[in-house]
C-alpha cells in the first residue's frame, strides 16, 4: 500500500478549483471561489471536531478552529441575496465554540461571556447592512443579556454580574430608543428593576435563624 502523499491532496485541490472555475464561467454555478474555500475550510473544521468528540476531556481546545472553521466555510456558500449574515455566522461559529466550553464544563462560566459577546457582536454586523434598522442600542442590550446569562447560569455564585447586567440593559434601551420620550419612564424603570434586585437577594441569602 502506497504512502499518503501531499501530492494527492494538492493534486485534487488542483482539480477541485478547476472544475469549479470552469462551472462557474460557462455560467452553471456562482461563487466558485467561495465555494471551494468554503469546502476546504469545512473539511479542516470537521477534522477537528471529530477529535473534539473522540476525546473531549483531553480536546477540548479543538472547538475552537473547529467550529470556527465550519462558520468560515457555512459564510462562503451564503447566497448574494444573504450575504449580510456572513458576519453572523462566522463570528456565531466562534461563538458556539465557547458555549461549547462552559456547557461540556460549567465551572468554566467564564465562556460565557466571549460567547455572548460574539454573538451580539455578529448580530450587530448583520442589521447594520439592514437599511433603516437602528442597531446601536442593540450592542449593549445583547451585552446586559450576557452578563444575565451569567448570574442565571452559575445560580447565583456570580452575583456581581447583576451589576452590568442593569447598567447596560437600561442604557442599551435609552440609546435604541431615541425617538420615544423614555425620560418619562426612565426613573419608574430603575425602581422596579434595583428594588426587584433588592427582593431577589433577600430570598437567595441564607436565613440567620
Amino acid at each position: 500500500m502506497r504512502k499518503f502523499d501531499l501530492r494527492l491532496t494538492l493534486g485534487g485541490l488542483l482539480i477541485l478549483g478547476g472544475v469549479l472555475a470552469l462551472l462557474d464561467t460557462i455560467g452553471i454555478i456562482g461563487n466558485a471561489s467561495g465555494i471551494f474555500w468554503g469546502l476546504i475550510w469545512g473539511a479542516v473544521g470537521v477534522f477537528f471536531l471529530y477529535l473534539l468528540v473522540n476525546d473531549r476531556k483531553n480536546n477540548w481546545w479543538a472547538a475552537f478552529p473547529g467550529f470556527t472553521l465550519l462558520g468560515m466555510a457555512i459564510s462562503s456558500f451564503l447566497p448574494k441575496p444573504i450575504d449580510f449574515l456572513d458576519g453572523l455566522v462566522f463570528l456565531g461559529g466562534i461563538s458556539l465554540a465557547f458555549w461549547w466550553v462552559y456547557f461540556t464544563d460549567t465551572s468554566r462560566w467564564w465562556a460565557i461571556i466571549p460567547a455572548g459577546v460574539l454573538l451580539t457582536l455578529g448580530a450587530v454586523s448583520s442589521l447594520d447592512d439592514i437599511s433603516g434598522f437602528d442597531s446601536g442600542g442593540l450592542f449593549f442590550i445583547g451585552l446586559g443579556l450576557t452578563f444575565l446569562l451569567v448570574a442565571v447560569l452559575t445560580r447565583g455564585e456570580q452575583s456581581w454580574a447583576w451589576y452590568p447586567t442593569v447598567a447596560l440593559l437600561i442604557f442599551g434601551a435609552l440609546v435604541g430608543i431615541p425617538s420615544m420620550d423614555i425620560t418619562d419612564y426612565f426613573v419608574s424603570a430603575v425602581l422596579i428593576l434595583v428594588g426587584g434586585f433588592m427582593i431577589f437577594r433577600f430570598f437567595k441569602q441564607p436565613s440567620s435563624e
